[in-house]
This record gives C-alpha cells, sequence and structure tokens, in this order.
C-alpha cells in the first residue's frame, strides 16, 4: 500500500503525510520551522484537525473556536516566499496562496486565500501569529 500523501504537497514535495505533516497535527512533535507550522496548519484545516489550530494559534490572537469550517474543503498549497523563521530565528513570514472549494447551499465555489502569514516563538515553539 502507497502512503498517502500529504495535504500541504509534502516538504520535501511528494513526501508522505506521516514523514511531513502527521506528527505535528497529531502533537507527536513540534514543528521546526515557521514554514513547517504553516504547512501543518494548512493540513490541519484540511483534516478538520482544530486541534492542531488551537495549540498553534498565539493565545493573544487566537479566536475563541479556531475550529476549520466543514463546508470548505482545501484543494492545492503553494508557498510563495519565506523570510526568517529558520531554527535560529524568533519570528518569521510565510506567504502561500492556498486553493479551496465550497457548496454549502448553493452553487460550488472556488477561491484562493493569499496571506502572508507572521509565526513567532513562544516558549521555544513556533505559533501562528497573524496575517501580516
Amino acid at each position: 500500500m502507497a502512503a498517502e500523501p500529504c495535504p500541504c504537497g509534502g516538504a520535501p514535495v511528494g513526501a508522505s503525510y506521516d514523514a511531513c505533516c502527521g506528527p505535528y497535527v497529531s502533537g507527536a512533535a513540534w514543528a521546526p520551522t515557521a514554514e513547517a507550522l504553516m504547512r501543518s496548519r494548512y493540513t490541519a484545516y484540511d483534516r478538520g484537525a482544530g486541534d492542531h489550530l488551537f495549540r498553534t494559534w498565539h493565545p493573544r490572537t487566537r479566536p475563541a473556536d479556531p475550529d476549520p469550517d466543514d463546508r470548505v474543503r482545501w484543494v492545492g498549497l503553494r508557498v510563495e516566499a519565506t523570510e526568517d523563521g529558520g531554527a535560529d530565528d524568533d519570528t518569521g513570514v510565510v506567504e502561500f496562496r492556498a486553493q479551496w472549494v465550497s457548496a454549502d447551499d448553493g452553487p460550488t465555489r472556488r477561491g484562493e486565500l493569499h496571506e502572508r502569514s507572521v509565526f513567532t516563538r513562544r516558549a521555544g515553539r513556533w505559533m501562528y501569529l497573524a496575517p501580516e
């Protein structure tokens, strides 16, 4: 049986879910970089894993209910750029484009979220802070 591909596209490209975002989404490990955290958060939206979104969202900016909208299906991620956010940094920015499809009570809609996300370390762990 072939390994399930990671919804984020894989880092490196084509990596399996278990070798990419799986350990971060499950809580078995913490993302070592801002980009790895951003990819795992995209995967959490794709998988409906609100617990991962909650624990990786900075408490200062986290909404009361960070659970993903189950009417939205995430269908593609492209990382455009990263600034800092490495193993030795305290802050980082990741620019990305995420494609989505929604089919709630009306016709199917498609769209793209384009964001420059700001990440910061809190207690040594990468946390999503806010869009830039």
